[in-house]
C-alpha cells in the first residue's frame, strides 16, 4: 500500500517486518518478488501517467552506478559515505520542507537526470536502496501524485528485475522463497488497488509535504544506521 501510494519507501516497513518471521536471505529477495509485482501492477494501470524518457534515463544512468555501489559494499568507507548520504538526503528534506519557494526544474533536466539514475544506481548496488535519488529529482520536476508514482514504478519494475536475476545467480531465489511470495500476492493486490485511490486523493502541495518527510526517515536511519554500524 505504502508503494502504491507514495511510489516509494515500502523497503522501510516491509523488510524490517519480514525479518521478524523469516531469514534475511529469504525475506530480501521476496521484498523484491513483491516490488516487480507492485510495479507491474502500477505500469498497466497508470502507464498513461508515465514520463517514458524519464524512466528511461534513469534506468541507463543506474546501470552504470551499480558497480560502483558493489565497490561501496565492499569498502572500508562504507560507513562514512552511508553517514554523508543520509546528511545530504535530510538536510534537502528539511530545506524542502521549511523553504517557502523551494527550487524546482520546470523542463527536464538532462545532466541531474542522469545523475540521479546514476546516484540510485550506487545506493542500490551498495545498500539495496535505489529511491531517494530518483524521489529527488522528481520532487524537483514537481511531478504530480500521478506522475510520481508511474514514473517511479516504470524505474524500479526493470531495476527490480535485474535485481531479481542477481539473486537467482548467487542461488537465492529459492523454492522456500517462491512460496511466500505466492502466499503473499493474494494480500499485496488488494494493497495496490487502496494504495492507488490514496494517491488519487492527493493534492500536489501535500503530497510532496508526504514525499519530503519520507526523506527526511530515508536520510535518519541511513545516518543512525551508519553510525551504530548497522548493515
Amino acid at each position: 500500500m505504502i508503494r502504491s501510494a507514495f511510489g516509494f519507501g515500502e523497503a522501510l516497513i516491509a523488510v524490517p517486518l519480514l525479518v521478524l518471521f523469516m531469514p534475511l536471505p529469504v525475506a530480501a529477495p521476496l521484498a523484491v518478488l513483491l516490488s516487480i509485482t507492485v510495479a507491474a501492477v502500477v505500469v498497466a494501470q497508470d502507464w498513461k501517467h508515465i514520463h517514458l524518457r524519464s524512466a528511461a534515463g534513469l534506468v541507463l544512468a543506474t546501470l552504470f552506478g551499480i558497480p560502483l555501489g558493489l565497490l561501496v559494499l565492499t569498502s572500508a568507507h562504507q560507513q562514512l559515505v552511508k553517514a554523508g548520504l543520509g546528511i545530504l538526503i535530510a538536510l534537502f528534506a528539511i530545506y524542502s520542507l521549511l523553504a517557502r519557494d523551494a527550487f524546482h526544474l520546470k523542463r527536464e533536466h538532462r545532466p541531474l537526470l542522469l545523475l540521479s539514475g546514476f546516484l540510485a544506481g550506487i545506493l542500490g548496488g551498495a545498500f539495496g536502496m535505489n529511491g531517494p535519488p530518483l524521489v529527488v529529482y522528481g520532487s524537483l520536476r514537481k511531478w504530480s501524485p500521478q506522475q510520481f508514482r508511474a514514473t517511479l514504478q516504470a524505474y524500479f519494475l526493470p531495476a527490480s528485475a535485474l535485481g531479481m536475476i542477481g539473486y537467482w545467480s548467487t542461488g537465492l531465489w529459492t523454492p522456500t522463497v517462491t512460496r511466500e511470495f505466492l502466499l503473499s500476492v493474494p494480500v499485496m493486490l488488494p494493497a495496490v488497488f487502496v494504495g492507488r485511490a490514496i494517491n488519487h486523493r492527493f493534492s500536489g502541495t501535500a503530497f510532496l509535504k508526504y514525499v519530503y518527510w519520507g526523506l527526511l526517515l530515508i536520510g535518519v536511519i541511513l545516518f543512525v544506521e551508519a553510525v551504530t554500524h548497522r548493515v
